[in-house]
């Protein structure tokens, strides 16, 4: 297979873990900002997270710098931009990246400005690449759960605007998603769909209680299913999708190695698995190279990666025009 000639979906990828290192410094000097590091070499040994960290909460301490440069308008537009411009490259044909909009608050912005700043981003790239995207608003579960209704309640007006859905992620603790039913329950009445970070740091039972007591319709990562029997079958048989990033999990150490990563014996088994990236910057990918990581592992067969597509377009949260675009690049 040409893996960058291959039409690709991806369903998980974090804004402020894709920044170029080049656009980090460019908008800290345009901004006054200090930086660890004005090199680009040196600001990357920053940035990008060792396939050697000993847990999620390392790999999520990357994040804290390029936070730094996202509390513009003008600068989270360029940025989102610049993802979907390097997503497009790849042949990514749809892309539903997620940030949280709490996050880029912290000098003066108020969340429906970061909303629509990161949505005019994406509608620039949308008019000049052959690239459609959409938007996921995440709560952080280290926040308190006022601050998620507030995400929900300010994002509702851009639903079907750019926003499709909610999501919970940051540190991953056994029983999360007890604190967060009300405000998930609030986000579907409202319109928004369902996907829940869980199982991502050795807790399969998060997933089951992800899908029982949030309605989660697709789970970022889900890699401990495979030690949980209860969250395995539910996945399965409710055909819940997972949007799982090779990469990421052997840096957070939801596995060891390439070798070992379920992605393979959960598709053959029937589940529905989906391959992105995660942070193209933090975790150093594109999704040529996670889709040439599994295949090089697993012998992907053309089949095997149409059916992936296939899952990839259906779980998606894109409306039926989009999908059915989606589905011309398939041969």
């Amino acid at each position: 297979m040409n893996f960058l000639e291959l039409p690709k979906i991806e369903l998980h990828c974090h804004l402020d873990g894709s920044l170029r290192a080049e656009t980090i410094i460019d908008i800290a000097k345009k901004e006054g900002i200090q930086l660890p590091s004005f090199n680009k070499e040196g600001l990357e040994e920053r940035l990008i997270a060792p396939l050697e960290c000993e847990s999620l909460d390392e790999y999520l301490e990357r994040f804290s710098l390029p936070n730094l440069v996202m509390q513009s308008k003008e600068s989270l537009r360029r940025i989102t931009f610049e993802l979907f411009e390097d997503a497009a490259r790849e042949n990514v044909k749809y892309l539903e990246v997620r940030f949280a909009p709490l996050l880029h608050t912290l000098k003066g912005l108020d969340v429906e400005e970061v909303i629509q700043a990161i949505i005019e981003g994406m509608r620039e790239a949308e008019s000049c690449y052959e690239i459609k995207g959409n938007i996921i608003l995440c709560c952080m579960r280290t926040m308190s759960v006022d601050r998620a209704f507030e995400v929900v309640e300010k994002g509702k007006q851009f639903l079907g605007k750019g926003v499709v859905a909610i999501d919970l992620c940051a540190s991953e603790e056994e029983g999360f998603c007890h604190s967060f039913i009300d405000p998930i329950r609030l986000a579907k009445e409202y319109g928004y769909r369902v996907t829940i970070h869980a199982g991502e740091a050795g807790i399969g039972r998060n997933v089951l209680e992800a899908v029982e007591l949030l309605g989660a319709e697709r789970i970022g990562h889900g890699v401990f299913i495979k030690d949980c029997i209860e969250a395995y079958e539910i996945v399965k048989e409710k055909q819940i999708v997972l949007e799982m990033c090779p990469t990421s999990n052997i840096q957070t150490k939801a596995v060891h190695h390439y070798s070992e990563h379920p992605i393979y014996k959960f598709h053959q088994d029937g589940i529905k698995v989906t391959i992105n990236t995660d942070n193209r910057t933090v975790s150093n990918t594109t999704m040529e190279k996670e889709i040439y990581l599994v295949n090089n592992e697993f012998n992907l067969g053309e089949e095997d990666y149409r059916q992936i597509y296939l899952n990839s377009v259906e779980a998606s949260f894109a409306d039926h025009e989009t999908k059915n675009w989606c589905l011309t690049f398939l041969s």
